[in-house]
């Protein structure tokens, strides 16, 4: 009988049961994703660690959630948590026993929240993790102090992320505990000075510092370093201590965007491969040292402020051992400097160089014999300069073998070797856009009498894929100019009037980049084209598209800034598909023949690059954007606006009215007196 009696109360509580069930032994189990050992847990609203989860979880991610406090016993039951990620969440502290049972916890990422207001206890809590390798703590408003509590006793830490905080000075103290570690980020902090921070860390090899504001580097000593970034900052000087006989391990040192003057004065003995210095203010005083070009100037520079550990330094500025062990380097980046030549023997003290990119700079003449550039080099980028004179002997040109990369482009070059391309066996690719050179006719390539030529011969050049002849003025390219070629990239924009059709025929085959902008071309047959992916016709006037570009399986269209009021819907429909970029923006469009937008912009494979500044006009000439041309009234296949129609019919209508007036008053004129009568002359009432 008591059974029977509590069945009715069990059928009660059996459905909140079922509800119940699920909260107290799941909780928000359901907001995470279970892969193998893995839960993800990531953006899921959560405000405390998911008890539910299985026990033997190695890795538990928690990003972008709203967790506050990691609390002492949230971790109990993860005892084989290898890796732990808490970034963008809202955590002020971890309780000091959080990790007391996790003893395997190696990674640990608490990347953009508040440790500034609990980082005490943090650093309680931080202690208990044993085998702790990698640490993420960036962005968390950190300060000096803050940090150097957080980082006691971290003995086994290898990596540490410090990005993105308020750090100002580092002192020999601040990372004094981490002797394991190899991979430090401080960049975009707001750091002026790190007097001998890292002396602790003899096992470091990448540091990164960029982004703050350090104003120089005057004793760089630590040999074990293979990578260091201070690039953006603001250092106006680079020295290394020359009182060591180690071989520096450093491989990569980027300084760039910063403020030096001087080519950094590197190691004595180094390994260096790549050094970046774009964007400073260096440049070579060599010729400081002609005492009869300039009497009074000084023949030394004294580096001062070099703290105890050496003396001041003063060097030659001549002095070619002044830059230090270059010997390694294989990139070296000068981009944006204010280099106008190179000193006696600088570039032979880098028989490894295969990357020099010098665009940019003021250089005046470039002597490929004299400056001796290694066979090992591929790319030499020497444009936007101030070059009028490039020198070169046959040999010199046959020793560079690997040169595939050649840029020349925005200088002021009128005169070339002769033969200075076609005697590069590996050249790939050529800019001599924005120069004043033309294309040889045949004849001109015939005379060998010539070492130097206004001109350049392009045929049989079975190696050269890329060429770019922008804005080079030209009129007429001879009709065997690109004979025996295998181009695939080829513009020949910003030439006015230039006629093409008959010389660039023959690489019909080939050719897959084609740019034809600002050349006034309006009849032009690309059928023989088969190959060609993309093409550039913009600022050409053009009031209709070629009908032979329907044929090609275009992916890149550039129609801007031509006088194209609509496309036809064929059109639209054909090259739509196939199409994966076109530009649009400056034509003229109609708004009442603008279907071929509709076209477009419902294609899912189609990215019609700004797509809200394509404007149209409508029959005012007010532009509009095109992608509210719906909103015009427009009639019919020809898309006549109703506005037409409007202002046609309008006057009729206002004639005959003023017709059907006059007929009115004249056959009836008292009709008028008496309308007048009844509305104007009412009886007064006195």
């Amino acid at each position: 009988m008591p059974v029977h009696g509590f069945t009715p109360i069990l059928l009660c509580l059996l459905p909140i049961w079922r509800i119940l069930t699920p909260v107290s032994s799941h909780p928000q189990h359901s907001r995470c994703q279970l892969i193998q050992r893995t839960a993800l847990c990531n953006d899921g609203k959560l405000s405390s660690v998911p008890a539910g989860l299985p026990d033997n979880i190695e890795e538990l991610q928690l990003n972008y959630n709203s967790i506050q406090t990691l609390q002492d016993t949230c971790l109990l039951r993860y005892s084989s948590l290898n890796t732990l990620s808490l970034a963008c969440n809202s955590l002020e502290k971890l309780e000091s026993n959080t990790f007391q049972d996790s003893k395997l916890l190696e990674n640990v990422n608490l990347a953009s929240n508040n440790l500034y207001i609990g980082y005490q206890e943090t650093s309680l809590a931080l202690k208990n993790l044993i085998v702790l390798r990698a640490l993420d703590l960036s962005e968390n408003r950190l300060k000096d102090e803050m940090a150097e509590t957080l980082l006691q006793n971290l003995t086994s830490l290898e990596y540490l992320n410090l990005s993105g905080n308020l750090l100002q000075r580092l002192h020999d103290t601040s990372f004094g505990d981490l002797h394991q570690l190899k991979e430090l980020d401080l960049q975009r902090n707001i750091m002026f000075e790190i007097d001998n921070a890292f002396n602790s860390n003899s096992k470091l090899q990448r540091l990164n510092l960029a982004f703050n504001y350090l104003p120089c580097l005057t004793d760089f000593h630590m040999s074990q370093l293979v990578v260091l970034n201070v690039s953006h900052n603001v250092i106006d000087f680079f020295i290394s201590r020359q009182d060591l006989n180690d071989t520096f391990q450093l491989e990569t040192l980027d300084l760039s965007n910063n403020q030096l003057v001087f080519f950094p004065l590197l190691p004595s003995h180094s390994r260096l491969r790549n050094l970046y210095l774009s964007h400073n203010f260096v440049r070579f005083y060599e010729h400081l040292a002609d005492n009869v070009t300039f009497p009074n100037s000084t023949t030394s520079v004294e580096f001062y402020n070099l703290k105890k550990h050496t003396r001041n330094v003063t060097a030659k500025l001549w002095d070619e051992n002044l830059h230090g062990d270059i010997s390694s380097l294989e990139i070296l980046d000068l981009r944006g400097n204010q280099v106008d030549y190179f000193p006696n023997g600088f570039i032979q003290k880098m028989p490894t160089l295969s990357r020099l990119q010098m665009c940019t700079n003021c250089l005046e003449t470039l002597n490929l014999t004299s400056e001796q550039f290694s066979g090992s080099l591929y790319e030499l980028d020497v444009s936007n300069n101030r070059l009028n004179q490039i020198s070169a002997d046959e040999s010199t040109l046959t020793s560079l073998g690997n040169l595939t990369y050649f840029n020349l482009s925005w200088n002021a070059l009128e005169w070339l070797p002769l033969g200075l391309f076609s005697s590069l066996p590996s050249i790939r690719s050529v800019d001599l856009s924005y120069n004043n050179i033309d294309i040889c006719p045949s004849e001109e390539t015939e005379i060998s009498v010539k070492t130097i030529s206004t001109c350049v011969d392009w045929k049989n050049i079975v190696s050269l894929k890329q060429l770019y002849l922008r804005g080079c003025d030209l009129e007429r390219i001879p009709t065997s100019a690109f004979t025996g070629l295998s181009l695939t990239h080829l513009d020949l924009s910003d030439n006015p009037g230039l006629t093409t059709q008959e010389s660039i025929q023959s690489l019909g085959r080939t050719l897959q980049h084609l740019g034809l902008g600002n050349t006034h071309i309006q009849d032009f047959d690309f059928s023989h084209f088969k190959s060609l992916k993309s093409l550039n016709l913009s600022r050409n006037s053009l009031a209709d598209l070629p009908p032979s570009l329907l044929n090609l399986d275009l992916k890149v269209l550039d129609l801007r800034d031509n006088n194209l009021s609509t496309i036809p819907s064929g059109q639209a429909n054909d090259l739509a598909p196939k199409l994966q970029t076109v530009f649009l923006t400056g034509n003229p469009f109609n708004c009442c023949q603008a279907e071929w937008f509709s076209t477009f912009i419902t294609t899912e494979t189609l990215n019609v690059v700004g797509q809200s500044d394509i404007e149209c006009e409508d029959i005012f000439q007010t532009p509009h954007r095109v992608e509210h041309s719906h909103s015009f009234l427009c009639l019919g296949e020809g898309g006549e606006s109703t506005s037409w129609y409007i202002l046609l019919f309008l006057p009729v209508c206002l004639f005959f009215m003023g017709i059907g007036i006059i007929v009115l008053l004249t056959f009836k004129p008292k009709m008028l007196k008496k309308s007048i009568k009844k509305k104007c002359l009412k009886p007064t009432s006195y």
